[in-house]
């Protein structure tokens, strides 16, 4: 039997007369036959990128969080127990640390919303005050129109 394919990615009778006749029908088919002789010896390795992507995104859909990944964080066991040893307890460490700025962000969250609480009380007390004073002083509010003749009061 033949092992060699017929249309493969490679300047043949077969594939070159594809391509014009790919042309011929939608100009776009041509191209793609085009792009193939040109570019196809690259495809098994673009496939095999693709899939062991798609592998590893999935997998990591498998088990969503922390403890459904294991012990290991994702990572198997590469063999060298001293390298694994040094993995785990660096991984421990970031978690500890990523645990400790999760706290101080939200301690700072905390404090920026006390912040603008504060402000705005004093933003509000100070117009309650002002409003107050111009009660008593009988002035006009700003909103308020004046009182005194007008055009229409003829």
């Amino acid at each position: 039997m033949n092992t060699t394919a017929l249309i493969r990615p490679a300047w043949t009778p077969a594939t070159i007369a594809l391509m014009v006749l790919g042309f011929v029908v939608f100009w776009p088919l041509g191209l793609a036959m085009l792009a193939y002789i040109i570019w196809g010896d690259r495809l098994d390795g673009f496939k095999r990128d693709v899939n062991q992507a798609t592998d590893g995104f999935f997998a990591s859909c498998k088990g969503r969080g922390r403890h459904a990944r294991g012990r290991h964080g994702g990572f198997g066991r590469t063999g060298n127990v001293a390298f694994d040893d040094w993995r785990d307890a660096e991984m421990t460490r970031i978690e500890e640390e990523r645990r400790k700025l999760d706290e101080m962000r939200e301690e700072f969250d905390g404090y920026l919303r006390e912040l603008r609480r504060a402000k705005d009380q004093e933003e509000f007390d100070r117009f309650m005050t002002e409003r107050k004073r111009q009660r008593d002083a009988g002035e006009p509010r700003p909103n308020e129109p004046k009182s005194g003749p007008t055009l229409l009061d003829d």
